[in-house]
């Protein structure tokens, strides 16, 4: 929709901005690009500018890099990051997959041997990590970005994957549904998946009952116990703090009008279910 112009089209939730990583990554963008100067030595300078790849059968290749760094022949690219108490996690192997990609890409696109990612993780933890030039994974980076954007080109969406990102972009654009019915009885290939979910949606359901089943006698064996050991691993099931939460249904019943005074409306989301056919 973005490359498509079609961006004013989505409709975008409003999040608390000082809530927002990505505005604490641009924020914080200046501090950590310092502090691995401080560290390492390596001096670093902005870029303001697109970059594009010289290739000129790849005009989409663009990119824009947080830093270059300057006067050093083992690395050329400085790429900033931050990672809150929910991104932590993905920082715990090392770069996350995403990062790795975004970085080929910015090797791929500048001709570059080597970057460093430099990320403050819980806004106490500093590492940075060296990703070298990969001909391979950048060969196939190109491949894939070929074919989306040949989905641009010729203003087709590209099809579903399951991804989460896959699931957002289709609740952005279809947020409403408009009380129509769509035949799809002589389309083989979608009859075939609507076959497929409903088959699978019974295996998971009789997954998630064994799942449970298993879960409780385990837990049930535990009692009060807060952690159990087996000989291939371990669980624990811990109460968690209590925490003071506002009674909304006795506050209303006190006072009704509070609803009317500093009530607001919350947007509906669209329910993905199956519809049992009558025999």
């Amino acid at each position: 929709m973005t490359k498509t112009g079609r961006a004013a089209q989505l409709e975008v939730s409003a999040d608390d901005e000082d809530a927002s990583p990505l505005y604490w990554g641009t924020i914080l963008e200046a501090i950590v690009a310092s502090h691995y100067t401080r560290k390492t030595g390596n001096k670093v300078r902005r870029v303001n500018a697109v970059l594009q790849h010289s290739d000129s059968n790849l005009p989409f290749m663009l990119a824009n890099i947080d830093r270059e760094i300057v006067g050093c022949p083992d690395v050329q690219i400085l790429e900033c990051k931050t990672a809150g108490i929910n991104g932590a996690r993905l920082w715990a192997d090392g770069v996350p997959q995403y990062v790795q990609l975004q970085v080929m890409h910015q090797l791929s696109v500048t001709g570059k041997q080597a970057a460093d990612v430099a990320v403050l993780v819980c806004g106490n933890e500093f590492r940075v990590y060296r990703i070298d030039r990969d001909e391979a994974m950048i060969a196939n980076l190109i491949r894939l970005e070929k074919q989306f954007w040949h989905h641009v080109e010729t203003d087709s969406p590209p099809p579903a994957d399951g991804s989460d990102s896959s699931g957002q972009a289709l609740r952005r654009l279809f947020p409403r549904d408009a009380g129509t019915v769509v035949d799809f009885t002589g389309d083989r290939e979608l009859c075939a998946a609507y076959a497929d979910w409903v088959s699978l949606r019974e295996v998971l359901t009789r997954q998630e009952a064994l799942e449970a089943t298993l879960a409780q006698r385990i837990q049930q064996a535990m009692g009060d116990a807060t952690q159990a050991k087996f000989e291939t691993g371990s669980v624990r099931w811990k109460k968690s703090a209590d925490s003071n939460v506002l009674d909304t249904a006795s506050l209303l019943k006190s006072d009704p009008t509070l609803l009317q005074r500093y009530g607001k409306v919350r947007a509906g989301s669209r329910r993905f279910t199956n519809v049992e056919t009558k025999s």
